[in-house]
């Protein structure tokens, strides 16, 4: 680890005991400390983990993947989770989840309730019918992954939600009804009554005022709000640092945890600025550049150092792994033939170098005792048993050689 280079708040102490199997202290010795995880959640869409009928998983992407990353997040589209009622794609979910949880993956679904990608089955229900469903469905998702999955987008993109005119669905059909904090007040009450203890966002790529005036409504009504996210697609060119320390700091007046949800840097051309909504933008091709990696790696390598920097943001998602998912864009830090670009390398160099600690030597005292200073996260001593915690606060532990 780097220390001179890792934010203070980044940093973590505890006053380690090191003693033997017989409880005596080993003092005077050198011994190697090594990292295990991060507190900080860098993260990617998890979609590469899941089997699709017919499409076997790339387990060469997939250790790419976990080479890096800390958190996932999974797809639970209800149009596709559940596209034909009473038959939720369950074990699909249930698979993929297992195997990052067995490699020590914090996950979040995405999402439970939104606009686009809908049921479409839901469309021949009254009003208050596809509410109680909605209910349902957050209830049936959130405590069927309890202990697995404890992060959820409980809700979707709200700002644009009531106007939003595309194609009919049920879920706009709600928010006009009920109105948007009525709306995000009842789904963001069935989540937590599911999981008291879980971590639930709001998310919006809208960063105007418009998403801030509505997350002030929704704390004035008392919703229970764990995080704020902020998506940033940037499709059309990267935002800059100006806007954004501008998002950040509108964004931090209301205290709360800001994860970056879903970000997106391309290396390839950028969408022409004139198409208003991304998804109209369709290409069959759509390549990678050796100038756009470049470009691509320099602004990611930017963007994770500013956001590391402030201490309200405790997670960062890039949203596509590997080229050619959604618009088939170049975005990601893989090619399609899982060719590690330069901004993989880049962010692998800052998650397990800069901001990582590995084989580091430490000493102990006369009485056995050493201070441990790093990047937050859980750490261990080699030849010894027991976990050490750097957290938000210092910390005192005893570990035992083997």
């Amino acid at each position: 680890m780097n220390i001179m280079t890792t934010p203070e708040h980044r940093i973590g102490k505890s006053v380690v005991r090191v003693v033997d199997k017989n409880g005596n202290a080993v003092a005077d010795k050198d011994l190697v400390l090594n990292q295990k995880s991060h507190q900080f959640l860098f993260g990617s869409g998890a979609f590469d983990f899941l089997e699709f009928e017919g499409k076997k998983a790339d387990k060469d992407r997939q250790e790419k993947w976990l080479k890096l990353m800390n958190y996932g997040t999974l797809p639970f589209y209800w149009g596709r989770y559940e596209p034909e009622e009473g038959y939720p794609n369950y074990q699909q979910l249930k698979d993929a989840s297992e195997i990052l949880k067995a490699n020590n993956i914090t996950m979040k679904g995405h999402p439970l309730c939104w606009h686009t990608v809908c049921a479409d089955w839901l469309l021949k229900y009254s009003d208050e019918v596809i509410m109680d469903k909605q209910l349902e469905r957050i209830n049936r998702e959130v405590t069927a992954f309890k202990g697995t999955i404890d992060i959820w987008d409980v809700i979707n993109e709200v700002v644009i939600m009531p106007i939003f005119d595309k194609y009919d669905n049920a879920v706009t059909r709600l928010c006009n009804k009920y109105g948007r904090v009525g709306l995000v007040k009842e789904v963001f009450a069935a989540a937590r009554a599911a999981n008291p203890n879980g971590t639930f966002l709001i998310n919006d790529f809208n960063t105007t005022p418009k998403y801030e005036q509505l997350i002030e409504d929704l704390l004035d009504a008392g919703v229970e709000i764990s995080a704020i996210g902020i998506q940033s697609h940037q499709h059309q060119g990267y935002w800059g640092t100006e806007k954004l320390y501008d998002v950040l700091k509108r964004f931090s007046r209301f205290g709360l945890p800001i994860h970056f949800t879903e970000n997106t840097l391309v290396s390839g051309t950028l969408i022409p600025e004139y198409i208003e909504d991304l998804n109209d933008w369709q290409v069959t091709d759509w390549p990678t550049t050796i100038a756009g990696e470049e470009r691509q790696a320099q602004q990611w390598e930017e963007m994770y150092r500013i956001l590391f920097a402030d201490p309200n943001i405790k997670a960062i998602t890039g949203w596509d792994f590997a080229d050619g998912a959604w618009l088939n864009a170049p975005s990601g830090l893989v090619t399609v033939d899982n060719r590690t670009k330069p901004a993989y390398e880049k962010l692998l160099s800052l998650v397990k170098g800069e901001w990582w600690t590995k084989d580091e030597v430490i000493h102990t005292n006369s009485e056995g005792i050493v201070t441990v200073t790093g990047t937050k996260g859980t750490y261990e001593i080699t030849g010894t048993e027991g976990v050490i915690t750097l957290g938000d606060e210092p910390s005192e532990v005893t570990v035992k050689t083997l």
